[in-house]
């Protein structure tokens, strides 16, 4: 498949066309040898991707995630997944920033009312919108006051905001004093007194514009508050941390098939036996065949974990508001489990591939240790131990994890 063939976004009198599942993929297969022609270039002098990032629009798979009754492809999360995971072989950081886009359009269908779903799903699908990320409940330096005419003024920065630069719009999030709690809102990224900046300097995930975001004197409109201050968290409100949880792992899990790919064709293609081998062939010496056995067992463990963890997320997310406690809490278990394997198995074999390729690989033309600093940088995101933990109480007491932003 060429570029030119790749799907147009889908308007809503086109929603009886929209490509099958089999196709989506294919769509996104194709999307992610574009990123792969030049992801080590691109990881190596960082900054914003904004052709790549253009090329996802044009892909049609940012609508995705949106209802067809909106004009979308209405997909499972299942299949998003599956996306992820293929353009993270090619390409972790814009594989995060296509993810984080399905991220928001869920945070409006869990957190907006029937009119404001309305408005900005549909709004996103005719206008080809790419949505990014000002939504971290953990830096509380952004701060809601109350405007005299209904609604809220930001004001403060945000970090760690995820695509919010090149984006047509972002969910944001501020801190309500009065209530010790969180204003959620949808707005223009070109709103006055938004500012996003290129400030993004991290070993990894180089291109995921996860910067610094500054809100001066934003005024936030009624209609834009997604989420008020002080209103009760439902289980389906907090399946948002579930969903966001499971992009983490498949992007773990796709850094690890992408790395585990490399270190096959290396050693089908280029290395050599080491010199007291009497193996014919590098993947004729059992010590690698040992290797790539383990890292195996590893990779596929942490593909089976993933694939049921978001079979289950598609499921109860289908559900919206009547997703249960019981429900919520079985899906965070198998997100526990399968975060844990994905991000030992993205460490390790993008740790191994350079044992397996030896001294060779490590030159700059191969962009091997990409996938390393992109596993070591994204796996840092929230703590494996308390995963870890959770999982330890469910065991030991049945206990759910306590639902918060990241569990």
């Amino acid at each position: 498949m060429t570029q030119a063939t790749l799907a147009k976004p889908a308007t809503r009198a086109e929603t009886k066309n929209v490509p099958s599942a089999a196709e989506w993929l294919e769509i996104a297969d194709t999307l992610a040898e574009q990123l792969a022609s030049t992801a080590i270039v691109r990881d190596q002098t960082g900054g914003h991707a904004h052709e790549q990032r253009e090329l996802i629009r044009n892909s049609g798979l940012l609508s995705l995630s949106i209802p067809a009754e909106f004009g979308g492809a209405g997909q499972p999360w299942s299949l998003i997944y599956q996306v992820v995971r293929r353009l993270a072989r090619a390409d972790s950081a814009l594989a995060h920033v296509f993810a984080f886009h399905h991220l928001q359009v869920s945070s409006v269908l869990l957190y907006g009312n029937k009119d404001q779903i309305q408005h900005y799903l549909s709004s996103t699908v005719n206008q080809r919108l790419f949505w990014g990320n000002t939504l971290n409940p953990l830096d509380k330096r952004t701060i809601a006051t109350e405007h005299p005419d209904g609604g809220y003024i930001f004001e403060g920065d945000k970090s760690f905001c995820s695509g919010a630069r090149g984006s047509d719009y972002i969910t944001a999030s501020a801190w309500h004093e009065a209530s010790q709690s969180l204003v959620v809102a949808g707005l223009p990224t070109r709103r006055e007194g938004v500012q996003v900046h290129e400030d993004w300097d991290a070993i990894g995930q180089r291109q995921t514009d996860s910067g610094t975001v500054s809100f001066h004197k934003v005024r936030v409109q009624p209609n834009e508050v997604l989420l008020y201050p002080g209103k009760p968290w439902t289980p389906a409100a907090h399946f948002r941390a579930n969903l966001a949880q499971l992009v983490l792992v498949n992007l773990y899990v796709g850094i690890a098939e992408g790395a585990f790919a490399e270190a096959q064709r290396y050693t089908l293609e280029e290395a050599q036996p080491w010199f007291t081998s009497d193996a014919v062939s590098s993947a004729a010496d059992p010590y690698i065949q040992h290797r790539y056995g383990e890292l195996r067992v590893k990779l596929r463990a942490a593909q089976v974990l993933a694939d049921h963890a978001g079979e289950l997320a598609a499921t109860y997310f289908a559900k919206g508001p009547e997703i249960t406690a019981d429900e919520r809490g079985d899906t965070a278990i198998a997100i526990a489990e399968a975060k844990v394997a994905s991000h030992h198995a993205a460490l390790e074999i993008s740790n191994q591939l350079f044992d397996i390729t030896g001294a060779r690989g490590v030159k700059r033309e191969y962009g091997f240790d990409r996938f390393w600093r992109n596993a070591r940088t994204h796996t840092l995101h929230d703590p494996l131990d308390y995963k870890l933990r959770d999982l330890g109480r469910f065991t030991l007491w049945g206990d759910y994890p306590t639902p918060t932003s990241y569990s």
